[in-house]
């Protein structure tokens, strides 16, 4: 993943960012952990590992397994290759944190053990959306550990100013928020430019659509699909309300920044993007609400992108049963549920869910989790996202005039060069 925002490798800027515990001693010891001097190397990546989590798993695995946790810390800069490196050495790190739709990539190049014994062990209740990602070509490859989605962050003061007393519950009912704030004049009503694609591949999962294809052996753009061109249309009619520019994504300039000036009735973002606003303007804090992002219908959330990370086991590693033993302790009902409390993440469980209760940003992100999705969990995806991308030239097409089938067509052969790039 390039520039990828807050996306597919994790929720990374929503996480706190700490310093890992562990030793850094080498690992040796067979393959079922029977070594007087055992140890097993788990790659986190920066951000993901919070202290006190870190803390209670690292004592519950060595308590109960005798070895040593070796914890290492990883940027996200140049990881893709720095991975993909370590998994084809013959010492590779044992346990390693993947973006979840990176998944794919390293599981296609034999990279990652199977995990459907560990699935079926303790794996049954795991949120499908979670854990679709970890799954390739009907095999598990990865344990879901965590993911995140946007929600509405919206000022109070500008939707009381504009007599709106409820949160919407649908898609027609925002809309008409943001008509009453439009009406009103003194604020933007929304935030929307005209790239946040990550939004909009979360109404495509909402309308059902897949961005690419299969034809014959290889993939394809979708962008021509019916149900992809609806879920632009909604885009569009969300656009509609913003005065942010169309050729431009929400980095540039970052929508949080936009908001904290107090003009801006609502944007769609991460619930940590909240934070970016306070520390532009701190008195913002007081007026800043989060609610779930409405769908079609009341009780039914709109589709989202959920950005997250597994736990996977490396192929090549010496440990996998102790490996096993450790995703067992991180994964249990207990650690999840406390790194949703430490972090407000998404944990891989619906049951889970009530330990966000009290982070309004993760409580407004729940709903939505049973419902949310991925991009295509293909390895050639990993191309179509590198600047500059297809679908966001698309969608500014469609923007500046153009229907959803033309600027479909003018993209599409760019897409399918990209998707037909080795891995």
């Amino acid at each position: 993943m390039k520039r990828g925002l807050i996306a597919a490798t994790g929720v990374v800027a929503m996480l706190v960012s700490v310093a890992a515990c562990g030793s850094s001693d080498s690992d040796k010891g067979s393959a079922d952990g029977g070594s007087k001097d055992k140890s097993l190397t788990v790659w986190f990546m920066d951000g993901s590992n919070p202290p006190g989590w870190t803390k209670a798993v690292q004592a519950e695995f060595e308590q109960k397994t005798g070895a040593k946790l070796n914890v290492q810390v990883q940027k996200w800069d140049g990881i893709q290759q720095k991975l993909t490196t370590a998994l084809s050495e013959s010492s590779p790190p044992d346990v390693v944190e993947v973006g979840n739709t990176q998944t794919p990539s390293y599981a296609q190049t034999g990279g990652l053990a199977q995990l459907d014994d560990l699935k079926k062990e303790i794996g049954g209740d795991w949120t499908e959306s979670l854990n679709k990602p970890s799954v390739f070509e009907g095999k598990q490859y990865a344990a879901p550990w965590y993911a995140a989605s946007r929600v509405v962050i919206y000022n109070k003061k500008i939707w009381a100013d504009a007599g709106i007393k409820d949160a919407p519950k649908t898609r027609d009912e925002f809309f008409k928020d943001l008509e009453a704030i439009q009406q009103k004049g003194d604020a933007e009503p929304l935030y929307l430019p005209g790239q946040n694609w990550y939004f909009f591949d979360g109404l495509t999962i909402g309308t059902g659509a897949d961005l690419v294809k299969k034809d014959g052996k290889k993939y394809v753009s979708n962008l021509g699909d019916p149900k992809v061109a609806k879920a632009m249309e909604i885009y569009k009619k969300y656009q509609s309300y913003s005065k942010a520019p169309k050729d431009k994504d929400e980095a540039t300039p970052q929508q949080a920044d936009v908001f904290a000036k107090g003009k801006t009735g609502a944007f769609i973002g991460m619930g940590w993007e909240a934070a970016t606003a306070i520390k532009a303007n701190p008195e913002i804090e007081k007026e800043i609400g989060y609610f779930t992002i409405p769908g079609e219908t009341a009780g039914k959330p709109e589709g989202v992108f959920l950005g997250g990370s597994n736990l996977a086991i490396s192929e090549g590693s010496k440990k996998k049963d102790l490996a096993k033993e450790f995703l067992k302790i991180a994964l249990s009902d207990k650690n999840e549920g406390a790194l949703a409390k430490e972090v407000g993440s998404l944990p891989n469980k619906d049951a889970l869910l009530t330990n966000l209760k009290g982070q309004p940003a993760a409580e407004a992100a729940a709903p939505a989790a049973k419902t949310g999705g991925t991009t295509p969990l293909i390895p050639e995806w990993a191309n179509v996202e590198n600047a500059p991308n297809p679908v966001k030239a698309y969608m500014t097409a469609v923007l500046g005039g153009k229907s959803p089938e033309e600027a479909a067509k003018q993209v599409e052969g760019d897409m399918n060069k990209r998707l037909a790039q080795k891995q």
